[in-house]
């Protein structure tokens, strides 16, 4: 059976049809680059302008005289090393408390087999498509005073991590993931006497790096671009993000730096995705393994 496209083989393979179609192809591509990159040059070109150049109109495309001292500035005025620093250190916490108690999660409802178990997922992807602003009043008179231990947990790193804990579309991840392992593999570690747990750190996690590598990846860049609710939980100016630390210092910054603090902040999250673009692509289409 042929494959049915816009144009077809044999107009293809005509010399005006496959001019037609090298113009359009690399038009269609010039116009997505710049979509993506149009934004990205312009932020990153803005903190190289002097303070007059940045927020003139008409605005300049290229900067007249390149100024690199607006990012070391911003550097040192923002005080962007304790803002760095801080969002790491919340971001890698999330990541751990996510690796371990959401695998467990995933885990126990692929392989098993917990009473309701079908219904605890279909909740769990219920909350879904609940919007992330609805639940933040309930969550932040949670962690105002925690039931049971009665403790406010603001201008901590406790209210970053536990509300990250659980992440209903990560353990769905996770468990689909679970699902593909053959049944025949798991068996034989339990014939062997493997526990569960011990099937768990042995087989599945080794076998599972791919689908780890997506969830580490979602848990960092949901902490990192995360503005609200630091914003609300840590209003001490020490224990504040990078971006809510920039918010709360950008009153009498020039704009020129402004956009230098911003790029900077910025640069983490691209990094990761041109670094690990193919392990998020391997991961999220990881459905099996081979013999």
């Amino acid at each position: 059976m042929s494959t049915r496209t816009l144009i077809s083989p044999a107009q293809l393979a005509r010399p005006r049809g496959k001019a037609v179609y090298w113009v359009v192809f690399g038009l269609v591509v010039v116009l997505f680059t710049l979509v993506f990159l149009g934004p990205l040059y312009w932020m990153v070109s803005g903190g190289l302008k002097s303070t007059q150049e940045a927020v003139q109109s008409p605005p300049t495309f290229f900067p007249s005289t390149p100024t690199p001292a607006n990012y070391s500035r911003a550097w040192e005025v923002m005080d962007l090393s304790r803002l760095l620093f801080n969002t790491l250190y919340y971001a890698f916490g999330a990541l751990a408390f996510q690796l371990v108690l959401d695998v467990a999660a995933a885990y126990s409802l692929s392989r098993l087999r917990p009473l309701f178990g079908k219904a605890i997922l279909g909740m769990m992807l219920a909350t879904l498509m609940i919007p992330a602003t609805v639940l933040v009043v309930p969550q932040y008179l949670t962690v105002l005073d925690v039931p049971l231990v009665e403790r406010n947990l603001l201008n901590s790193p406790w209210v970053i991590w536990l509300p990250s804990v659980t992440n209903a579309f990560n353990i769905f991840l996770l468990k689909r993931f679970f699902d593909s392992i053959p049944k025949e593999l798991l068996d034989a570690a339990s014939m062997d006497g493997a526990s569960p747990l011990r099937t768990l750190r042995s087989i599945v996690l080794p076998i599972s790096r791919p689908i780890l590598g997506v969830v580490s990846i979602f848990a960092v860049v949901g902490v990192w671009k995360d503005f609200l609710w630091p914003m609300l939980t840590l209003p001490d100016p020490a224990m504040q993000t990078l971006n809510v630390g920039i918010y709360s210092l950008s009153n009498g910054v020039p704009e020129n730096v402004l956009i230098a603090a911003l790029t900077i902040a910025s640069l983490p999250t691209l990094l990761i995705f041109l670094v690990f673009q193919r392990n998020i692509m391997s991961g999220l289409t990881a459905g099996g393994l081979k013999g």
